[in-house]
């Protein structure tokens, strides 16, 4: 028997990595290898979405969020009734975050993915519009309630920025339903150099299954579309 679920959104993860399969370089920098043809692909994904999420590492990293900047795409996001920009979503279950980061100038709207812990830092500041505090038994996010909660405020697909470990925390709990890889033209090696999924893994037996949608090639880049693949019964 298939398990039911209450509603959610959509989750779309959307990244760049290199041949040998990594999203960042061995000292975690801000990713810059993919093309200009990569990053119209990656607005345009953010621009599709009602919700961006993101891990603090990836923030701290770059320190701002992925906006929508094409006129195009903004006039699409209004003419189907979305504001402007996506909501912003940060996850970090500390809520270790500088409020001088220049994401807080940003005009996007900004929510949080913490715990009660992590809250107590950012609650009666002006900072995050809102905060999602729904925790596991082991005071982990609690994903599936999280996602639930977003729904009803709107949030129907969202994009995932990364990092690796929300990868990895989404997929143990089914809650990834397609992803966009592009994979890169150079090597950057390393045994402790973030991939786009981290965590503790899967045997191959256990493994969560793709389809593949489309495959399309841009000079040397490769951009992977595949779909999350379920058992029927």
């Amino acid at each position: 028997m298939v398990e039911t679920r209450p509603p959610r959104p959509q989750t779309t993860v959307v990244l760049a990595m290199s041949a040998d399969g990594k999203i960042a370089d061995a000292q975690h920098s801000p990713p810059e290898f993919g093309s200009a043809a990569d990053y119209a692909h990656l607005e345009r994904q953010v621009a599709a979405a009602d919700g961006i999420l993101f891990g603090s590492a990836t923030l701290k990293a770059g320190e701002t969020a992925m906006r929508v900047v094409t006129p195009d795409l903004i006039a699409a996001r209004l003419e189907r009734g979305q504001p402007e920009q996506p909501a912003q979503m940060v996850c970090t279950r500390s809520g270790d975050l500088s409020p001088t980061l220049r994401f807080f100038q940003q005009a996007v709207p900004h929510w949080l993915v913490t715990t009660e812990q992590g809250a107590d830092a950012w609650h009666g500041k002006p900072h995050f519009e809102q905060i999602f505090t729904y925790e596991t038994a082991d005071h982990s996010i609690d994903w599936v309630k999280t996602l639930q909660a977003m729904l009803p405020l709107g949030i129907k697909k969202i994009a995932v920025l990364g990092g690796g470990q929300i990868v990895a925390a989404l997929l143990a709990v089914d809650l990834i339903d397609e992803l966009y890889l592009t994979v890169c033209p150079l090597l950057l090696g390393g045994t402790a150099t973030p991939t786009p999924v981290a965590g503790q893994g899967w045997l191959q037996a256990e493994a969560p299954g793709l389809e593949l949608l489309s495959v399309q090639q841009v000079e040397h880049e490769l951009f992977l579309h595949y779909r999350r693949r379920r058992n029927s019964a």
